[in-house]
């Protein structure tokens, strides 16, 4: 079969062409999210539905046509820190791309990153929580991601591909992400690999091409979403918790996110420059698509079995089903066929208040100990299920196949 990729879906004359391709992608909701308002404070203004990520995609595509990509892969499996040397016999091509990428943009901030560390050192117990059952379950309601989840390889290893996914979230929330004894710029540029590998071979999924509304997956707007399930969301959770955020900690927590969708391969125009312009870009992109599907309710159900086999007490399907109503509302989880919990959901209701109050010292009292040990636990174990996979190295790869039982 012909390799499909964004250039031969644009460029082909049997297809829609170019302006037909980007409408097929884009609904008919017009993009007015100005330019104006993203860390360069300019740009095109074109719709992120119909753009990519061409520089990538064009690359993966070609190690794809010359049969390097398990090579490449092998290769880079042992290239973690920032700081590391490209690994010896990397195609010429990829390794020019990889020096271009790993290399922090003109307007880092050293200062702000500092900022950033101590906001996850403070706030690590907290994020830990969003990262997994705010941004991880709310993945499962944004329809097209769940779709390219569901019928790419992701699908047929969800506890991989959730500890992949767990790496980019712990990662970021190291004192040293970013310098050259971290890892988090290696791990967002072999993210960006990934999503050029998955853009390249899901079209080939006739499931996927049933069920999505998209001609290639994993848009600019995609990655948006994607993204505001995460910082967004979290700085959302804050302020719903009561959770006082300092003014210069939230600034680096913002810019470490906004370098963080840099390396992913997000144009800078589509990065906001304040959490104004966040919320503001979260309204028109992710807010109105939420949407349970049959792949997300599949894959909303996968995540709750991820801890069946492992020793942990009080991590059961139960709880964690508990946890995802409590963080996400009962919409969302009736939409996903997540049933109330007879004991958890109330205990979560009524004592998460008093024990986010506690923690922050705002009260001394008014929760039972025992009660907040078992948050406190709970929180622990959470943690162990969601972060288990990081004891192992965890190679990010670009993918040859799509869900084997989906091809």
């Amino acid at each position: 079969m012909e390799d499909v990729t964004r250039r031969t879906i644009l460029k082909s004359g049997a297809a829609l062409g170019a302006a037909g391709a980007i409408a097929a992608v884009a609904p008919a909701t017009p993009w007015t999210w100005s330019p104006a308002n993203s860390v360069p404070g300019a740009g095109t203004g074109a719709d992120p539905r119909g753009v990519w990520d061409p520089e990538c995609d064009d690359l993966v595509a070609d190690l794809s046509r010359r049969g390097d990509i398990p090579k490449v892969n092998k290769l880079l499996k042992h290239w973690i820190h920032n700081g590391q040397p490209l690994p010896a016999g990397l195609p010429p091509d990829l390794r020019d791309f990889l020096t271009r990428a790993k290399a922090l943009p003109d307007w880092a901030d050293h200062g702000k990153l500092a900022a950033a560390a101590q906001f996850n050192e403070k706030r690590g117990t907290y994020l830990g929580v969003i990262y997994g059952f705010v941004s991880g379950m709310l993945s499962t309601v944004i329809p097209q991601e769940a779709r390219a989840v569901y019928y790419s390889y992701g699908g047929a290893a969800m506890k991989d591909r959730i500890s992949k996914t767990a790496k980019l979230g712990y990662d970021i929330g190291t004192a040293n992400a970013f310098a050259p004894d971290g890892e988090h710029i290696v791990t967002c540029v072999k993210t960006r690999l990934a999503h050029s590998g998955v853009r390249h071979i899901l079209p080939r999924s006739p499931y996927w091409q049933n069920s999505s509304d998209e001609q290639i997956p994993i848009s600019q707007a995609d990655m948006m979403v994607t993204w505001h399930s995460l910082p967004t969301s979290a700085m959302r959770q804050f302020k719903k918790w009561g959770v006082p955020v300092d003014r210069t900690e939230s600034a680096g927590f913002l810019h470490s996110w906004q370098l963080t969708a840099h390396a992913l391969g997000i144009k800078d125009e589509y990065i906001p420059a304040s959490w104004a312009a966040a919320e503001s870009q979260a309204a028109q992109v992710l807010d109105p698509i939420i949407e349970a599907t049959p792949e997300g309710i599949k894959l909303a159900h996968m995540l709750l079995d991820l801890g069946a086999n492992l020793d942990l007490s009080l991590v059961s399907r139960g709880v964690l089903g508990a946890l995802t109503r409590f963080m996400l509302g009962d919409d969302i989880a009736n939409d996903l066929k997540i049933p109330r919990e007879p004991v958890w959901s109330p205990l979560l209701e009524v004592s998460w208040g008093p024990y986010v109050a506690v923690r922050e010292g705002v009260l001394q009292a008014g929760m039972p100990p025992k009660a907040y040990w078992l948050f406190d636990e709970f929180l622990r174990q959470f943690v162990l299920l969601y972060m288990s996979e990081l004891r192992l190295p965890i190679s990010i790869q670009i993918p040859v196949m799509n869900n084997p039982k989906y091809r």
